[in-house]
């Protein structure tokens, strides 16, 4: 199963990594997910989070849960926090989307 805007956050990052020297990607390989997904909010704005979650906040929120308490055995997250909630749910899907890219750049070299 696909998440829920898989692919906008997937164009999100591939955007990302456009703007960077190819240099760059390669010396911070290890940090790229921090970098793309934790430096920077994803979406800000209470209502655009609202907008962008539409029906599928409780998926969102799923994700979330099993996300945290699978890694750090607690939800840190703030469930109340629309702004919160998508940008928790862009890391999470981002971490997926940046090994994806970096074990097809392994599998090149």
């Amino acid at each position: 199963m696909q998440h829920y805007k898989y692919d906008e956050i997937k164009e999100h990052f591939e955007d990302w990594v456009e703007d960077q020297e190819v240099e760059w990607i390669g010396e911070n390989i290890d940090d790229l997910h921090h970098h793309v997904f934790n430096t920077d909010y994803y979406i800000i704005g209470t209502q655009k989070a609202i907008d962008w979650m539409g029906s599928k906040v409780f998926q969102i929120i799923e994700t979330i849960k099993d996300y945290e308490e699978f890694h750090f055995g607690e939800v840190g997250t703030d469930l109340s926090c629309p702004e919160k909630l998508v940008n928790m749910y862009a890391y999470i899907v981002g971490e997926e989307i940046v090994n994806d890219f970096v074990y097809k750049r392994e599998q090149a070299i």
